[in-house]
C-alpha cells in the first residue's frame, strides 16, 4: 500500500499529525478539514496553526473542506473526528468513499444512546465488512508524533491479512504499529482509558501525589480488563499498547485533554464551564456516560467509570468522588 492516496477526515491535532504520519510512510494525503480557514493556513503557510503550531507540514498533505473531493480515488480512508460527531459527519460522507476503500478509525469513545463502538458505526453506515475497517490505539499524543517522538501503536482488523497490510502502510521512522485482530479490545481500551485520565487529572487537580495517582492508574486498569473481557476482547490487549500503553500516556502527561479536563475538575469548574473554555474535545467526558451504561449492560462492577461519570453530570464534586472511591468496602485484589 506504498504510495497510496489518503484520505483523512478530520484537521485536528491528532488528524494532523496522523497526515504526517501517513506522509512520512510515503502517502499522498488529502486532509478534509470543517473550516475552510484551516485549508488554506494548511495549503499557504504549510502549517495548522489552530492545532499544532510550530509543525512543518510537507507538500505531500493537502487539506480540502469538499468532502467529495477529498475521498476522490483514496484507498485508504482514516477518520479522524470526535466520537461522538462521527454519525452525523459519516453520513454525509459515506456515499462518496470507494466501495473498496479500507477505513481506519482514530477516535477513542463510545457512541451516546446506541452504546456502539466507532468500528460498529462504521459499519452501519458504510455497509464496510470488518476486512474494511481498522482501528488504531496506542499512546498517540498528537505533538509528540507530530514532532516525530519515536511511538507505538496498535493497527486492529478483523482480517489478519488486511491488519497486516495497514500495519506495514502506516511504518515510519519515528511511528512502529504492530498489528492485532482484537478489534474490540484495542477500541474500549482506547475509549476507557480517557475516563480513567480525567480521574486521575481530578486527583492531582486536588493536590494528591504519586501514590494516589498510581492507584487509580492501576484500578483503572483492572477495571477497564473487566468491561473490554465481558464483550469479548483479549486480556492480553489491554495489557498492551492498546490498553496499559495508551492508559499510561494519557493519565501521566499534560499534553492530555482528559488529564487536563480532571484538573481543572479538581480546581472546582464545572463540566460546562471547563467545555466553554476549549476547543479541543476530551472525549472521556462524553464517553464516561456511555461506558458507565455499556459496563451496567453486561453488570461488570465499574466503580471508577460510575464516579466520574457523576462528577461530570455534577452530582458530586471531585473531592466527594475520591473520598467515596476510599471509602467502599474493602475486597481481596484480584476481584
Amino acid at each position: 500500500m506504498i504510495g497510496t492516496k489518503v484520505a483523512v477526515f478530520g484537521a485536528g491535532a491528532w488528524g494532523t499529525a496522523f497526515s504526517l504520519v501517513l506522509a512520512d510512510a510515503g502517502h499522498e494525503v488529502t486532509l478534509w478539514a470543517r473550516r475552510e480557514e484551516v485549508c488554506a493556513t494548511i495549503n499557504d503557510k504549510r502549517e495548522n496553526t489552530d492545532y499544532l503550531p510550530g509543525i512543518e507540514l510537507p507538500p505531500t498533505i493537502s487539506a480540502t473542506h469538499d468532502h467529495e473531493l477529498a475521498a476522490a480515488g483514496a484507498e485508504l480512508v482514516v477518520l479522524a473526528v470526535p466520537s461522538q460527531t462521527l454519525r452525523e459527519n459519516l453520513t454525509q460522507w459515506a456515499p462518496v468513499l470507494r466501495r473498496d476503500a479500507v477505513l481506519i478509525s482514530l477516535a477513542k469513545g463510545v457512541e451516546l444512546g446506541t452504546l456502539k463502538r466507532m468500528s460498529e458505526v462504521i459499519a452501519e453506515l458504510t455497509d464496510a465488512g470488518p476486512e474494511r475497517i481498522g482501528v488504531l490505539s496506542g499512546p498517540n499524543l498528537a505533538l509528540e508524533i507530530a514532532r516525530r517522538e519515536p511511538a507505538a501503536s496498535v493497527i486492529a482488523c478483523a482480517d489478519d491479512a488486511v491488519a497486516h497490510r495497514l500495519r506495514e502502510a502506516i511504518h515510519s521512522a519515528t511511528f512502529r504499529p504492530y498489528s492485532s485482530t482484537d478489534v474490540v479490545g484495542c477500541e474500549l481500551g482506547g475509549a476507557y482509558k480517557n475516563v480513567i485520565a480525567l480521574s486521575v487529572g481530578m486527583a492531582v487537580g486536588l493536590g494528591f501525589g504519586d501514590n494516589t495517582t498510581a492507584s487509580v492508574i492501576t484500578r483503572g486498569l483492572a477495571e477497564i480488563a473487566r468491561v473490554a473481557t465481558a464483550f469479548g476482547a483479549d486480556p492480553m490487549t489491554l495489557m498492551g499498547l492498546a490498553g496499559l500503553g495508551d492508559l499510561v500516556a494519557t493519565c501521566s502527561s499534560p499534553l492530555s485533554r482528559n488529564r487536563t479536563f480532571g484538573e481543572k475538575l479538581g480546581h472546582g469548574l464545572t463540566t460546562a464551564e471547563i467545555t466553554a473554555s476549549t476547543r479541543q474535545v476530551a472525549e472521556g467526558v462524553k464517553s464516561a456516560s456511555s461506558l458507565h451504561d455499556l459496563a451496567r449492560s453486561k453488570d461488570v462492577y465499574a466503580p471508577i467509570v460510575a464516579h466520574v461519570h457523576a462528577v461530570v453530570e455534577g452530582e458530586l464534586t471531585a473531592a466527594d468522588m475520591l473520598t467515596s472511591l476510599i471509602s467502599r468496602e474493602t475486597k481481596p485484589e484480584r476481584d
